[in-house]
């Protein structure tokens, strides 16, 4: 629609005669995109993008849709018969379409949730009869095409197994993340996830690479790779990884958004191959073995060209694809590269992180850490205002805009990731101080849960609260996970009842369509699942612990979480009051195992530590 009509004389001309235009960035203002998208979905019963709204200059919206062609074609009005209509009818009836801005605003207004009960356990059984019930059994994910990742439903039905040894529920994960990497939706040559599958069998993806995305997932094989010790695993996240650091990480370590789909005008140009161009490049007899490895053919997979996948379980020696993956990635890297946006955004960056730091963990690789660490150091140091209040987006050195609820759940996301990674008590004094800092400027103070926007940024025609989790969790979902997670660390009763009041506020809605709140019944499972909380007390010698941390990270243990005191940890007494308690220079290292609020006797080896765990 930008190439057919907005940058078209004729549209332009109209639209500046009649019209004052604004084109939104929906990752920069993601609070106008989402009242705006809510009236689509009224006025229309269906949403999507591009989206095309008209509104009086109070900002009540009286006409919106989505794509519309310059001129009437395939049954859709054109976008100048639109505009002429709009215009006539503003002309000559200019109090009709005042008054039904003024309708359409009083019903986005009441749809604003209220407090309307609690959740129970059977939601949670009810959502994985749903998810299992969706499932492909042939090419994995949910649903038929299009096919969106969507990860965080896989974060939900790896809890469900871990918390009720359901077996189909881990099949349900592995199917799907073993079908995405085999499929033309994974950047085989250069790596990387794509932004969603055309079709069903993962085969043809929307070419868009975004952070989000990458991040998310490499978070879901990190995960995997904990609850099967299947290595495949470990290498496909080791690839997200190398791909955003190679292309999506900015010299002061901050991250950047996305990846056009399209070069030189053309969706996929970037990444298609033909058989030719293969052969000439790795040689007839080492390009035979990859073309038949990955479905690369004279006539094609996709519009007469080829994506590389392994949907038809083709082998190679992996040596010699490693080889070939290499001289092709060289080849591919002198085309015209696809446009990349450029801007940083703090929730994405903080995803981002957040997924290093699980990487520096699960891998034991530091040099994941110090990338998150850099990344939540570029956050602290360039998208602060002078008074402390944290700003959403950072592009050619200017950093601007109130930051939104996500930004604010995902940086404590990231502070809560290096914590576990690092136990430097200064990240988890931020995760809180953040934490705080959200409640204060988002909280709904009459029906609880969290506002899009804060009390202190532009007000728009509705304070919109949402918690449904699409492309990426909610803000509600990630900030309810956070609380639980802190409440568990901290001992801080109030985080509890913040966590429920956030749950109450969107029960209905989550009971009428679960799988539209997954991340939010994550955090629901991990707030019914038994606590359990490891205190680790080093001795002088902080090696020491080494073994016990190998014990809680070499599997799965998602309601678990650890601290580690001693001598070196005594800024934890302000954050963790009751750890005063234990002592700070043991002879040996000793463990505590603390369930639902009670402690063990303390265990002095790795062995009894095992022992004495839930899980």
């Amino acid at each position: 629609m930008e190439r057919e009509s907005f940058e078209d004389e004729e549209v332009a001309a109209f639209l500046n005669k009649h019209f004052i235009s604004i084109k939104v960035d929906r990752e920069e203002r993601p609070d106008v995109d989402h009242i705006y998208m809510s009236v689509c979905q009224a006025l229309t019963g269906h949403g999507g993008w591009p989206l095309t709204v008209v509104m009086a200059p109070d900002k009540k919206p009286f006409f919106a849709g989505t794509y519309f062609p310059k001129k009437d074609r395939y049954g859709i009005p054109g976008i100048l018969s639109v505009l002429t209509g709009i215009h006539n009818a503003w002309t000559d009836r200019k109090n009709e379409l005042l008054e039904a801005g003024n309708q359409i605003a009083e019903v986005i207004q009441k749809k604003n949730v209220k407090a309307s009960g609690s959740l129970s356990e059977s939601i949670i059984h009810d959502a994985f009869k749903q998810f299992e019930s969706m499932f492909d059994e042939i090419y994995g994910g949910f649903g038929s095409a299009p096919k969106f990742p969507s990860p965080h439903n896989l974060f939900f039905l790896l809890r469900y197994w871990s918390a009720y040894s359901e077996e189909k529920a881990l099949k349900l994960v592995t199917k799907t993340l073993d079908s995405m990497y085999s499929g033309g939706i994974y950047d085989h040559i250069g790596f990387g996830f794509c932004r969603y599958s055309t079709d069903r069998k993962w085969l043809v993806p929307h070419f868009e690479k975004m952070l989000y995305d990458n991040a998310l997932l490499s978070m879901a094989y990190l995960e995997a790779f904990q609850a099967t010790g299947n290595e495949k695993y470990t290498k496909i996240a080791k690839e997200i990884f190398e791909y955003i650091e190679r292309d999506m990480t900015s010299p002061e370590g901050a991250f950047y958004s996305a990846e056009d789909a399209d070069s030189e005008g053309v969706e996929g140009l970037f990444y298609l191959w033909s058989k030719d161009e293969v052969l000439s490049i790795l040689g007839k007899e080492d390009g035979e073995l990859f073309c038949s490895a990955y479905d690369i053919t004279g006539s094609g997979n996709f519009e007469n060209s080829n994506i590389p996948n392994l949907i038809k379980k083709g082998s190679i020696d992996q040596d010699l694809a490693r080889k070939c993956k290499e001289k092709l990635f060289d080849a591919r890297d002198k085309r015209i590269h696809p446009f990349k946006d450029d801007k940083i955004l703090t929730s994405w960056n903080s995803l981002m992180a957040a997924s290093f730091a699980m990487g520096g963990r699960i891998l034991t690789d530091n040099s994941f850490t110090e990338i998150a660490r850099k990344a939540v150091k570029f956050i602290e140091t360039h998208l602060y205002r002078n008074d402390n209040r944290l700003l959403a987006r950072y592009r050619d050195g200017e950093a601007a805009i109130p930051a939104y609820l996500d930004d604010y759940a995902y940086l404590v996301w990231a502070y809560l990731e290096l914590y576990q990674t690092t136990f430097e008590p200064e990240f988890l004094k931020k995760a809180l101080h953040v934490n705080a800092e959200m409640k204060n400027l988002f909280w709904d103070k009459d029906s609880g849960g969290f506002f899009f926007y804060g009390y202190d940024s532009e007000e728009l025609i509705i304070r919109p609260k949402d918690a449904y989790d699409g492309a990426m969790p909610s803000g509600n979902s990630v900030a309810s996970m956070n609380i639980i997670r802190l409440s568990r660390i901290s001992g801080e009763a109030n985080l509890v009842e913040d966590f429920e009041d956030v749950t109450a506020c969107f029960a209905e809605q989550i009971e009428q369509a679960p799988l539209g709140y997954s991340h939010m019944l994550t955090s629901h499972l991990l707030y019914l699942n038994p606590s359990q909380e490891v205190i680790l007390i080093a001795a002088a010698d902080k090696n020491s612990v080494s073994p016990f941390i190998d014990v809680l990270r070499n599997k799965f243990r998602p309601f678990t979480s650890l601290v580690l005191y001693g001598s070196e940890h005594s800024g934890l007494t302000e954050l963790i009051p009751y750890i005063s308690q234990y002592p700070t220079t043991p002879e040996k290292p000793l463990a505590y195992v603390c369930k639902n609020f009670a402690c063990d006797k303390p265990v002095s080896n790795a062995e009894d530590l095992q022992h004495s765990l839930l899980q």
